[in-house]
């Protein structure tokens, strides 16, 4: 799921990356949303509050706006330089650091009691600024877990297409695409349900359910790999021992 890139990825492996990262996603938008009014797994609406402050002239709110902006910004900066640098000598744990970073904001913002709304708003701007990155990047710009604007678009582009599209190979490539755009938007939706019904009994510790989903997958990820080197190990050692 994160380990493969370009050629290596198969279909299965970009859904299963889609359904977990966009599941984490729903539950850490509804988050902002419910504990600090704040937007944090996109962009886009902060730049029209950030007009309406200007037109109000309430220029230190519209600042701020412009600082949480920066954070996504930041968050997908820092996942590309630590993807390169890590990349350059273990590349197999190229996505291992950036999902260990968002795991460490996520955990550390669901066990806060007392920080400032604006802070909590930029951690999570910034985990998510990190976790779309490493998504674009291990997918190659294939899977994208929060930005349901661009999804919807290609959703409703990719289903007119399939009044035209007849070939075999065009059909089964279209129907593969369909299939995991509605995957994204369909678990982005869970997410983001599942964690407004439990918002009122754990507040900001929803999150924690994020991480251990994150966890989670990395360990299968990882004990799927070792399988399947040690499987691959011993069939060589038989091989040679015959």
């Amino acid at each position: 799921m994160f380990l493969h890139k370009g050629s290596r990825r198969t279909f299965s492996h970009n859904i299963r990356l889609a359904s977990t990262l966009s599941f984490v996603a729903g539950i850490v938008n509804i988050a902002g949303v419910l504990s600090v009014a704040t937007l944090t797994t996109n962009v886009t609406g902060h730049f029209a509050f950030f007009a309406e402050e200007i037109s109000l002239k309430n220029y230190t709110k519209a600042l701020n706006i412009i600082v949480y902006i920066f954070f996504f910004l930041l968050g997908a900066f820092t996942c590309n330089l630590l993807v390169e640098i890590v990349s350059r000598k273990k590349p197999r744990m190229a996505h291992a650091l950036p999902m260990f970073t968002e795991i460490v904001i996520l955990t550390s913002v669901g066990f806060s009691t007392d920080f400032n709304p604006n802070y909590i708003a930029y951690a999570l701007l910034f985990a998510m600024g990190l976790q779309n990155a490493l998504v674009t990047n291990i997918s190659q710009s294939v899977v994208r877990t929060t930005h349901l604007t661009g999804l919807f678009t290609d959703l409703g582009i990719e289903l007119s297409q399939l009044f035209f599209y007849k070939k075999e190979t065009e059909m089964k490539r279209l129907t593969r695409s369909i299939f995991l755009r509605i995957s994204i938007i369909l678990f982005f939706f869970i997410g983001g349900v599942l964690g407004g019904l439990l918002f009122k009994s754990f507040q900001l510790k929803i999150l924690l359910f994020a991480v251990v989903i994150l966890v989670v997958a990395l360990f299968l990820d990882n004990a799927i790999i070792y399988y399947n080197l040690t499987k691959r190990k011993i069939k060589i050692m038989t091989s040679k021992s015959s």
